[in-house]
């Protein structure tokens, strides 16, 4: 990833990042060829970055201890999920809210650490997140707590996710099965949504200006960077490939091949 040395800021100095974690760090629990020098660089430059994930299913301390694992250098504080920032988009909305979570770890530890309530019965909102095994009993759930009123978002839209093994349905697909039951479209917090991106910005006191967004997906990552203004970096070693570019009328600021 040393190409992105060319996207310095004005004044010569490297900007803040924003690195996308599956696709571009790791696939799976393999680490991708590289990945962990670079964030190393960023380290020994003492350049400010976050590992900015979609992906839910776990805690930021999980995650970041999972990453260290992989020789990346990073402590729990430079890891930011979805999970989190849709807690905080719930907390903001109504701080006495109640939610059917529909999720892993990372998503009910994020509820409960804004104080956010739990009911199986008549919630406020259901909120899916990541699984590798969504249950299909609380997915039926869902659709009948939405029909009576519920208030339905989603951690982000990925449809898939790369795995060693190969794409896996995501996040995306899981609210697809509510949506169509019940014809109500989900709420994304999650990239593109800027709420996700200005939350992650404001964490590291940054401008929009003076970051990159770091990505393998054109319809997330790079679209979401394009949106708020940061430069963007499309790296193809995860859900995009170069072709891809001619589907969407934006382009990254910079393709990165494997």
């Amino acid at each position: 990833m040393t190409e992105m040395n060319c996207l310095i800021t004005p004044t010569g100095a490297i900007p803040c990042h924003l690195l996308d974690m599956d696709g571009v760090l790791v696939r799976g629990m393999e680490p991708i060829e590289k990945s962990a020098d670079y964030v190393k660089l960023l380290s020994k430059n003492k350049v400010p970055f976050l590992v900015f994930s979609n992906n839910s299913r776990f805690t930021p301390k999980m995650l970041a201890s999972r990453i260290r694992r992989l020789g990346f250098e990073l402590d729990d504080t430079q890891v930011y999920t979805s999970a989190v920032t849709t807690a905080d988009f719930i907390y903001s909305q109504n701080p006495d809210a109640t939610c059917f979570p529909i999720g892993e770890a990372g998503l009910i530890e994020a509820l409960q650490e804004k104080g956010l309530r739990f009911n199986e019965v008549d919630p406020d909102y259901v909120v899916v997140g990541e699984s590798v095994d969504h249950s299909f009993a609380e997915l039926t759930r869902g659709v009948q707590m939405v029909l009576k009123g519920a208030r339905f978002v989603g951690t982000n839209p990925d449809m898939t996710i790369p795995a060693e093994g190969g794409i896996i349905p995501a996040c995306g697909s899981a609210c697809a099965m509510i949506e169509v039951a019940t014809g109500t479209a989900a709420y994304f917090v999650g990239k593109p949504n800027s709420f996700m991106m200005r939350a992650a910005l404001a964490q590291l006191d940054r401008h929009p200006s003076e970051t990159i967004m770091v990505g393998d997906r054109i319809d997330t990552d790079v679209r979401a960077g394009m949106e708020l203004g940061l430069k963007t970096v499309l790296v193809l070693t995860g859900a995009s490939s170069k072709s891809s570019l001619q589907q969407y009328p934006y382009s990254p600021d910079l393709v990165v091949p494997k």
